[in-house]
């Protein structure tokens, strides 16, 4: 049975979906032929569904069953350097030499942003130097100049997209360098932690599944390797829970302002570069967090592999749902998908309950006035009142940019999104003091179609509006 919370928002999935969400994950490990896959859902900041499928009858994974998750690993560590960068112990503009100035590795390297390390667009080589990293030992690799080989630059840096493992060991390095500790010690003590994540680590933890490869052309496995990978552990070495990934993507819907605020995390999924040549704008990067587009809905979070594993974590904040996959095969399942689509059964069947509408608690007059309508030269905007003393500026008609600005302490807004995000909005008070006009990024807003007067920037006409 289910039953609506105090919001309207029902505790428990209807059974029908319940149903769905095992049926497809049921799918999944049957024409994936993966010994094992757990799914899960994230609702409104907590698990409200776990499954799992299992060759080994009796003996299913549950959201306790750690598994490792390959390149979400970058995401945690994305959130450690987002949160030297909120402590002002650097600034992603920084080249990474600036940091680490004294450790041999690349002049490509060195040079290379923060910001195009965690974005991929460094131009750095996608994968370390030497035998398959993922497979060997990390001794094969002991220091950073042993990551990369004699041509670690692939493309100029800021230039694209070009996936970049080593590019992530640097970023474990800085981590390093700056708190003074391993980086894996750093994350526990700093995210872990106050998360509750308290099954995620470097190495495996009972109960842990095993890592296989499925032959290709016969239903036979073959057993994977799992090394410690050394300097490249950034990158893809971290062991996880169905569990302790739902708690990860609640901290990607909301923030945690004991690890990193709402703000950072909604600057972590700003798409960092345009698209490929292909023009796909369904797919982009952030930094740290791959995004994807489509169908109605965005999601943001990581997909990873290893030699055995399988790895996704979906969210998508306007549905306030996240989706987790889990598999112990090297490839052949489209874990990505199977993530993505418990986000969309969910959301398709059970839609999100908008909050009630409130009026607003106090209203300063002198805001309220600022609301209605006003022109840019002769295109009428609406400007609205909202919470936290914000406004929302937007077309009558089609046409025009809008945007949402946030009130600063100053007695000024600053854009949140479009043409005008990070402008500054201003309210320009006469000598009577009242409001005259708007300045949004130097564009005069006024009450009237280019209004008399010398607001608008060039001057009005003294004749005035005309006939022919």
């Amino acid at each position: 049975m289910t039953h609506p919370d105090e919001s309207g928002e029902f505790t428990d999935l209807l059974p029908a979906t319940r149903r769905a969400l095992l049926h497809r994950i049921a799918v999944a490990q049957a024409e994936g032929r993966t010994p094992s896959l757990v799914g899960a859902v994230v609702r409104d900041g907590r698990t409200v569904w776990t499954g799992s499928r299992t060759c080994v009858d009796g003996h299913g994974p549950d959201g306790d069953t750690q598994y490792r998750i390959g390149s979400l690993t970058k995401t945690f560590v994305a959130v450690l350097v987002m949160r030297l960068r909120d402590e002002g112990l650097l600034d992603l503009a920084d080249p990474l030499g600036k940091h680490l100035g004294d450790t041999a590795y690349p002049v490509e390297a060195g040079d290379a942003t923060i910001a195009q390390l965690l974005s991929h667009t460094s131009g750095l080589a996608a994968e370390a130097r030497g035998p398959w990293w993922e497979r060997t030992p990390g001794e094969l690799r002991p220091e950073p100049a042993d990551l990369f080989g004699e041509r670690p630059g692939r493309h100029p840096a800021g230039r694209r997209h070009h996936y970049s493992n080593p590019g992530y060991a640097l970023l474990g390095a800085l981590v390093e360098r700056l708190r003074g500790a391993p980086w894996g010690e750093v994350l526990r003590r700093e995210v872990l932690a106050p998360l509750g994540m308290a099954r995620t680590s470097l190495e495996p933890r009972a109960p842990h599944a095993g890592g296989w490869a499925v032959h290709p052309y016969a239903d036979v496995l073959l057993p994977e390797p799992a090394v410690d990978t050394g300097l490249m552990a950034p990158a893809g070495q971290l062991w996880s829970t169905a569990d302790d990934l739902g708690r990860f993507a609640a901290f990607l819907l909301d923030g945690d302002e004991r690890v990193l605020a709402a703000g950072t995390l909604a600057e972590m999924r700003e798409p960092a570069v345009a698209p490929d040549e292909n023009g796909d704008w369904s797919l982009g990067y952030g930094l740290g967090c791959q995004l994807v587009g489509g169908g109605g809905r965005f999601l943001y979070g990581h997909v990873g592999t290893m030699p055995g594993f399988m790895a996704a974590l979906w969210v998508s904040p306007a549905d306030r749902l996240g989706g987790i996959a889990l598999a112990n095969a090297t490839m052949g399942l489209p874990i990505s998908v199977v993530a993505a689509e418990l986000v969309g059964i969910v959301a398709d069947r059970e839609p999100r309950i908008p909050e009630p509408w409130r009026p607003l608690t106090d209203v300063d007059p002198a805001l309220l006035a600022l609301t209605g309508v006003w022109y840019w030269g002769a295109t009428a905007f609406q400007l609205r009142l909202g919470t936290d003393r914000g406004l929302e500026l937007s077309p009558v008609g089609e046409l025009g940019r809008g945007a949402r600005f946030r009130a600063e302490a100053d007695g000024t807004w600053t854009g949140l999104d479009g043409y005008y995000a990070g402008e500054t909005l201003r309210a320009v008070t006469g000598e009577d003091g009242t409001v005259g006009h708007l300045d949004v990024g130097t564009f005069v807003f006024t009450r009237q179609p280019y209004e008399p007067g010398d607001a608008v920037p060039g001057g009005v006409d003294p004749d005035g509006w005309r006939g022919v």
